[in-house]
């Protein structure tokens, strides 16, 4: 599979996932008008406040609709563009007011095909992963998912809702060490890919492999489910890890904010 076809399928596996998280939020607004994916969680991070260009034939009069409605709503949102593929509607973004920001320059990462290799599991005894079946291993998630992003708990409490559960296309995880929960992880399934969401470590339980266990654990899940394609959005502190795991980057995505929020 090309390089292209590799980042179509990451590329539709998160807006699906965001889309999804966002229609289930108390205060989510989803639309999909013109080529253009509006989806606005109302909760102060970015990753859940995304205008994403969805369709080849999206047009410009549609993202300028989509970024009054995030103004309106006074969302901290961004306009991601794909490098490489939504550059025509980069001039676009200085006419609406808006500015980049290297703090919203996501790589996204695929790993094709899935095999067999996983990190070592040489790790403490106490450690296990659990699927999360109900809103007790839920708000484990949502704890260990705000302590590892340092988001505020607002995020987790309106985009993690038990809702979730009940979409098959959806598993959640958590990491336990000695009864405690120190990592966590998500898996998305759209078609033949596996999105890998939600890797996060408490500050504390860093640096002992946890969460490339975690990644390995969604990622084998999903090609127990019939996946061949592995999909994340990698920070700069976890690419060097998922590339050790076989991923390699299929693009990236450049975020387009409000002046005042490009810091």
């Amino acid at each position: 599979m090309d390089a292209a076809a590799l980042a179509a399928l990451e590329h539709a596996n998160w807006i699906d996932y965001v889309a999804a998280s966002v229609s289930l939020g108390p205060k989510g607004l989803l639309v999909r008008d013109r080529g253009i994916v509006t989806a606005l969680g109302h909760v102060p991070m970015r990753f859940y406040n995304q205008i994403l260009v969805e369709e080849p034939h999206a047009v410009a009069e549609a993202i300028g609709d989509a970024v009054a409605c995030g103004r309106e709503r006074r969302d901290q949102f961004v306009v991601s563009l794909r490098d490489g593929f939504d550059d025509r509607f980069a001039p676009q973004m200085a006419e609406l007011g808006l500015v980049p920001s290297e703090d919203a320059v996501t790589s996204a990462m695929t790993l094709h095909p899935i095999g067999d290799a996983a990190p070592s599991t040489d790790l403490d005894p106490g450690f296990e992963i659990r699927r999360v079946t109900d809103e007790t291993g839920l708000e484990d998630h949502r704890r260990t998912v705000t302590a590892g992003f340092g988001a505020h708990p607002s995020v987790a409490e309106a985009m993690i809702g038990i809702g979730l559960l009940g979409r098959p296309e959806c598993a959640v995880y958590v990491g336990y060490l000695n009864g405690l929960p120190v990592t966590a992880g998500l898996g998305w399934r759209t078609g033949r890919t596996i999105g890998v969401y939600n890797i996060a470590t408490i500050p504390t339980a860093r640096r002992h492999g946890f969460g490339a266990v975690m990644t390995a654990r969604v990622v084998a899940d999903g090609k127990a489910a019939g996946c061949d394609v592995g999909a994340l959005q990698a920070s700069s502190m976890g690419r060097p890890i998922y590339q050790r795991m076989g991923f390699r980057m299929a693009l990236r995505y450049f975020g387009y904010v409000e002046p005042l929020n490009a810091a």
